[in-house]
């Protein structure tokens, strides 16, 4: 995840932001947990990387051992929980973990559809204390509802939107860069001044799941790269103005090298100290500073990576799956240099990337591989011909 905002407001007033406060190896670190609650949602989008659908789904995680593994997780250091699903407003006991969550000193996320907001349970939802409020937006109407395969979903989701604000909530806006919705952009990010939403989150499409077969649905490079530079300008804009807004992109780490061009075109007294933060940040963090749990309580290093489990908190700890006995699979992934092939291994920017979504290039046939999602040509990355001397790099910062 790539906090755009965050990074354009360090080199504009590095006096206001927060440095981070930990200096242990990232594998040392405790994750961001994303917890899907329960497989089972009213929507079956066509991205979908659970493969959810409207029906119950077996073996899930119930009250009591869900609660156990929120004092389990806050046993392993986990401070930051996003509870996700399907879709979690349709799990009877939510608002009890949430609650039990937020007695600990989580910090609490909901990641929702947003089309089972209304009136009659948003003082609940309100009264929850959510830290954050996620709803996918993924283009505007015709595009929104026929990417959902919901008729009248944009428009629940907009409704819960304007009922979230005017409950004092504070919202992200979520999306899902497609082919469909890339025109579309321009707008859906003007959404965020009408409805006075502080957060938009772009994800680059994933091919896991559902998303595994929309992949010839994912953006061109052209587009992606189009669309990147529109976030840095509206980013760059609000840090200007001093507005309480964030921009933040995922899955997708080319994002950064990205970020640090455009830094260098627009602002290029400020590339060094950008390039020393990237660093830092270290790129693509499946299995160290992200994990996931599913709803029937299986780890994996990310929610993309559903097909392959490192543990159970059924069967060991969080903290023994993730610190003391972690699998084969999270070794690797916490390598660096990670044992990337193809053009990830000749990328002069593979410390800041870390050879980015491994599952991308596992659904193109090849774990190691390069991801075939980065949108960087072979001169941005070092490779002859390279047009691109004029940028730091990571040994002369």
């Amino acid at each position: 995840m790539l906090r755009i905002s965050h990074y354009l407001r360090a080199l504009a007033r590095p006096d206001a932001v927060p440095q981070p406060g930990s200096t242990a190896p990232r594998s040392a670190r405790p994750p961001v947990v994303i917890w899907n609650l329960l497989r089972r949602c009213n929507l079956t989008c066509k991205h979908c990387y659970a493969t959810s659908a409207d029906s119950p789904f077996r073996d899930e995680l119930d009250t009591n051992e869900a609660l156990r593994v929120i004092d389990d997780l806050h046993a392993a250091g986990v401070r930051v929980l996003i509870l996700s699903g399907g879709e979690p407003l349709l799990r009877p006991d939510l608002f009890q973990l949430a609650n039990h969550a937020r007695q600990l000193g989580f910090f609490v996320a909901l990641s929702t559809n947003g089309t089972l907001i209304d009136k009659h349970n948003i003082g609940r939802i309100a009264a929850a204390q959510f830290d954050y409020l996620g709803i996918s937006i993924d283009g505007l109407q015709d595009v929104h509802d026929a990417w959902r395969q919901m008729p009248g979903s944009y428009a629940c989701a907009m409704q819960a939107i304007a009922l979230c604000r005017q409950h004092g909530i504070r919202v992200g806006l979520r999306t899902t860069l497609t082919q469909q919705n890339s025109a579309q952009l321009p707008a859906i990010l003007d959404l965020m001044r009408q409805h006075d939403v502080q957060k938009f989150y772009l994800s680059h499409l994933n091919y896991s799941g559902r998303g595994k077969r929309s992949s010839k649905f994912d953006a061109t490079q052209q587009d992606t790269r189009k669309i990147m530079h529109m976030l840095f300008e509206r980013a760059w804009s609000d840090v200007v103005a001093d507005a309480d807004t964030d921009f933040v992109t995922g899955n997708n780490d080319a994002d950064g090298v990205l970020l640090l061009q455009w830094v260098q075109s627009r602002i290029p007294q400020h590339a060094r100290r950008l390039l020393a933060m990237l660093s830092d940040w270290g790129g693509n963090a499946s299995g160290t500073g992200i994990a996931n749990i599913d709803n029937r309580g299986d780890v994996h290093p990310d929610t993309y990576w559903w097909q392959h489990s490192v543990g159970n908190v059924r069967r060991l700890s969080f903290r023994e799956i993730w610190f003391e006995r972690p699998a084969p699979l999270l070794l690797q992934l916490r390598q660096r240099p990670r044992p990337v092939g193809g053009r990830c291994a000749r990328c002069r920017w593979l410390s800041i990337c870390n050879g980015n979504t491994r599952t991308r290039a596992w659904a193109a046939g090849d774990l190691w591989g390069a991801d075939p999602g980065c949108y960087l040509g072979d001169a941005e990355i070092g490779m002859p011909d390279d047009a691109s001397a004029s940028l730091p790099t990571p040994c002369s910062a």
